[in-house]
């Protein structure tokens, strides 16, 4: 084989490693973005426009956690309590680990705190403790309150 060969045989070989990992890192930034714009229009009482932008990231990775916590805080405002328990319930093995920044959280009716990542993609606050004190908080809400219909 020549020199130009070898060399370009390298480069594709090269490229041919590199190329999953920048396309993943391209999917995790659409992800945060899509995070953070759900989370605003929760924020901003927009709960169906919400719901449908985490619904969307569920679909293409069901176990999200941060996901799956502020799906629970919009089941929560519609008074589907066991609907929010089992998004919290599965969002808790992979919570722990899972930063946030927890000076980006909202709290729907004094029961589920939904929270953002932080200008930095993400925050310095494990998700996990959110997620258990939500889990609690929800219980606790489910046995005093009557679930909507």
């Amino acid at each position: 084989m020549n020199r130009k060969a070898r060399r370009l045989t390298a480069i594709l070989m090269a490229l041919s490693l590199i190329a999953p990992g920048l396309i993943w890192a391209q999917a995790q930034a659409g992800v945060a973005g899509r995070l953070n714009a759900g989370y605003g229009l929760l924020e901003q009482g927009k709960f169906d426009q919400s719901q449908k932008i985490f619904a969307e990231i569920l679909r293409q990775e069901p176990d999200h956690p941060l996901a799956l916590n502020n799906l629970a805080a919009i089941m929560v405002k519609q008074g589907n309590y066991d609907h929010a328990l089992a998004c919290l319930k599965q969002a808790l093995p992979r919570a722990k680990g899972f930063k946030v920044a927890l000076s980006r959280v909202c709290n729907v009716d004094g029961v589920c705190a939904a929270c953002g990542l932080g200008a930095e993609s993400f925050g310095t606050e494990d998700l996990e403790g959110v997620v258990k004190s939500n889990i609690l908080m929800v219980e606790m809400a489910r046995s005093s309150r009557p679930a909507k219909k």
